[in-house]
């Protein structure tokens, strides 16, 4: 069956190859210019890694596609729907569109199982025992099927951002969107929350994905996006961003960060 974005006003045809499209994509906070033209192209299945230094506008640009961020110029299509189109607009994509934040934003005072379930039976009108089953699904998807009926001040930080992505899991999004979802971790935990990353790219989740884990932009990535000052400087697949960057920016971060490049004229 079509969703909602599929069948949208727009008219975008039914499993449309683009995602996500930014056409002159403008984002100002008061007198700072936060994104500066931002052209991207998204296709369905494809898996971008944003990264860049601090204050780059990573996480303001995955932001603004489910429009946590309202943009000042440009526009924004979903699956061909304009974000600026409406209220009606934005609640269609954001049923579509998974996010997981830095902070798990997880409810302390519900257990796993009705994190997972609140948005499915509130917004989706999902009954309770579809709902359920659908979260036990997702939890044991990300392995932790076990901890269900525990509540998040009693799971680890890598299990509470399983949880997190588990529930995004269960409004069956389309698109996922990750702000440095390993960034609030101590280090020993975040490899089970890439490990669980590592599965949904393999399963062909479209994911736009915003992280300095460069391991993890090399084994999973379609396309590496390196930002600064609000821009995107350079696109390429890992094979090259790693090995042949072409921007005199992007050398000097790579090489910040440690990773050595190879034939470079």
């Amino acid at each position: 069956m079509p969703t909602e974005l599929q069948t949208g006003a727009t008219g975008a045809s039914r499993g449309s190859d683009i995602a996500v499209r930014m056409e002159g994509v403008d984002k100002h906070y008061d007198d700072f210019h936060a994104l500066k033209k931002i052209d991207l192209e998204v296709r369905s299945g494809e898996r971008i890694v944003i990264c860049g230094p601090s204050g780059s506008g990573k996480s303001t640009l995955i932001r603004c596609i489910n429009r946590l961020e309202e943009i000042q110029g440009g526009r924004i299509l979903v699956y061909g729907r304009d974000l600026t189109a409406g209220s009606a607009a934005v609640e269609a994509i954001r049923r579509e569109v998974g996010m997981v934040f830095q902070q798990f934003n997880l409810f302390p005072h519900m257990t796993v199982l009705e994190n997972c379930t609140l948005a499915p039976r509130r917004v989706r009108s999902v009954s309770r025992e579809e709902a359920e089953a659908t979260a036990r699904r997702y939890l044991e998807r990300v392995r932790i099927p076990e901890q269900a009926d525990k509540y998040p001040a009693q799971l680890s930080g890598g299990q509470q951002q399983r949880v997190a992505i588990a529930r995004a899991l269960c409004m069956n999004p389309k698109i996922m969107l990750f702000d440095e979802p390993t960034s609030a971790l101590d280090p020993e935990m975040v490899q089970e929350v890439l490990d669980t990353m590592i599965d949904l790219a393999e399963g062909g989740m479209t994911m736009l994905c915003v992280t300095h884990e460069m391991g993890f932009a090399r084994k999973v990535a379609d396309r590496v996006v390196f930002m600064d000052e609000g821009e995107i400087v350079e696109t390429a697949p890992p094979s090259e961003f790693f090995t042949r960057p072409q921007h005199k920016r992007t050398r000097k971060f790579l090489g910040q960060i440690g990773i050595q490049q190879q034939n470079i004229v």
